[in-house]
């Protein structure tokens, strides 16, 4: 679902794949409330309406500009425990669900707290996080009508959820799975939530919600302590960047793979996007051989705070250039790369003021790590995954470190000031499916709802699918398919509208400070403007 009103009608929008998060947002830029302000309260509904994609026990990643184009980076990334013991085994990949998966702490509510502080400081931001969750509060205590999504992600795993602490009481409870539009509660988590709002963020990290935290995972065998959650904290980094055409693309630093997203554009850039068509043959296929050679530097990526490399690198223009000259127009490289999993969600806002948000909320995998942390109604995520046990490799496990981290929400940036806010759901996805939206609307003009309905593909393995084939949404057409294939892509079609093209979302500013959006056709959820 998206937005169908006029622009010109709209200084302020919001976008999310959850409509009841939607509202959240968009009441509160109806208040007059700043962008950060409304991306809080769409947050929290997303933690309730959207558990299998996002909560409390994750991590969120935020770019932010003002209306002058000051763009900023926080971010809301737990670190590894202090004291793993032998929860891993070195040079064996730990393990993607249960209690070994949950070695990081979960940074997501900091990050909004830290966000109003920003907000209060900069932009004239008056509402609190108390006021701002209390939506989500309500719905958590009193139940909404469950989503199809939740419910396909509940069926997905069916096979598994038996063996994941706390999992069913909650999401299946008497081992009965719920339908779509069944009511379906939280208290627990409800309560959570109101001990944040009554004592502020850090209570899930110092104060006695962290301590029921620490003892429901505890009791399990996490060895994630109290001690290092109070280390857990946003922090505010300048973002990296691409000229591209008259825009500048913005994204995350390391650890994210913000950097790869860059890469590929830049790559494209090389190649002059505008000298093909979109939709035909080429379009795809120049992309996909652009997020290859981008991948193929991305396990270089790694915190900074244990690595000397100059990431920067990745994005000069030697290195593109070098890049570009090695992709064939009429010949597939061949792809035999291992894919990253992990689902999330995208939101983003902008103001009447021209203030901008673009965030992404995640706990990894769908259901993270599966184990809900005690009596909290928590799930913690499984970001702990995303190290390597091998000691020589950048991304390997230490005590305080952050993994490796597919989210990258965007901004661009327009004659200096807010043009696109933009990003996705899926993991390796999120820079494929950037590339063929940000080549839509920049190089080829298509509106923000347009370029979401165009079809997409996701190159590699996936959960459904372990050959490394490039799958194309049907609709892309017979002549893409049978000129793809010539090239030597293995393809797979998969049904139009496909999940697994990422659920996107985007914010496009016009000059004058109106707005349109949309989110992807692909949820349910849509944009809204004020």
């Amino acid at each position: 679902m998206t937005d169908r009103t006029p622009s010109s009608l709209h200084r302020a929008m919001v976008t999310s794949p959850s409509t009841e998060a939607s509202q959240a947002g968009a009441d509160v830029l109806k208040n007059g409330g700043t962008a950060t302000e409304a991306v809080v309260a769409t947050a929290a509904m997303l933690a309730v309406t959207y558990p299998h994609f996002c909560g409390i026990g994750g991590d969120a990643v935020w770019m932010v500009s003002d209306a002058s184009g000051k763009v900023q980076s926080f971010m809301g990334i737990g670190q590894a425990v202090e004291n793993a013991g032998d929860s891993f085994t070195p040079n064996k990949p730990i393990p993607v669900r249960g209690v070994g998966s949950t070695l990081t702490t979960a940074c997501t509510v900091d990050s909004w707290q830290h966000a109003l502080d920003h907000s209060a400081r900069n932009w004239g931001g008056k509402q609190n996080l108390s006021d701002l969750i209390a939506p989500a509060i309500d719905l958590a205590e009193n139940g909404f009508p469950i989503s199809a999504s939740q419910c396909f992600w509940l069926d997905f795993r069916k096979e598994e959820i038996g063996t994941w602490p706390g999992f069913t009481d909650i999401f299946a409870p008497n081992g009965k799975m719920p339908m779509a539009g069944q009511h379906f509660y939280q208290p627990q988590l409800a309560d959570s939530l109101k001990r944040i709002a009554k004592h502020g963020a850090r209570d899930f990290y110092e104060g006695s919600l962290a301590d029921r935290i620490v003892d429901g995972l505890s009791k399990l065998g996490s060895p994630i302590t109290k001690a290092d959650l109070a280390k857990t904290r946003t922090r505010t980094v300048d973002a990296v960047s691409l000229d591209y055409g008259d825009v500048t693309l913005f994204a995350p630093p390391a650890p994210t793979q913000g950097l790869a997203t860059l890469m590929t554009m830049g790559v494209l850039r090389e190649l002059g996007a505008k000298n093909w068509a979109e939709g035909m043959a080429d379009h795809y296929h120049l992309v996909v051989e652009a997020i290859k050679r981008a991948f193929l530097k991305r396990d270089q990526i790694a915190d900074p705070d244990f690595s000397l490399d100059d990431f920067a690198a990745m994005l000069g223009t030697e290195s593109l250039s070098s890049a570009a000259a090695d992709i064939s127009p009429d010949k597939a490289m061949d792809w035999p790369h291992p894919f990253r999993h992990g689902d999330t969600v995208f939101l983003a806002a902008k103001d009447a003021q021209g203030n901008c948000a673009s965030v992404l909320q995640s706990t990894y995998f769908d259901w993270g790590s599966g184990v809900v942390a005690g009596d909290t109604g928590i799930v913690w995520q499984n970001r702990g995954a995303a190290f390597s046990t091998n000691p020589n490799h950048p991304n390997t496990i230490k005590p305080g470190k952050r993994p490796f981290y597919t989210l990258n929400p965007g901004i661009a940036l327009k004659n200096g000031k807010p043009h696109l806010l933009y990003g996705t759901q899926g993991a390796d996805g999120q820079p494929q499916t950037l590339a063929m939206l940000l080549t839509r609307l920049l190089d080829f003009g298509l509106s923000p709802r347009e370029a979401l309905a165009k079809p997409r593909f996701l190159l590699g393995k996936t959960f459904s699918d372990a050959n490394d084939s490039l799958k194309l949404e049907v609709d892309a057409g017979d002549d893409v398919f049978d000129t793809l294939a010539a090239h030597g892509h293995i393809l797979r079609a998969i049904e139009a509208q496909n999940a697994l093209a990422g659920q996107a979302g985007i914010i496009r500013i016009d000059e004058d400070g109106f707005v349109d959006g949309a989110h992807d056709p692909r949820s349910d959820g849509m944009a809204i403007g004020v």
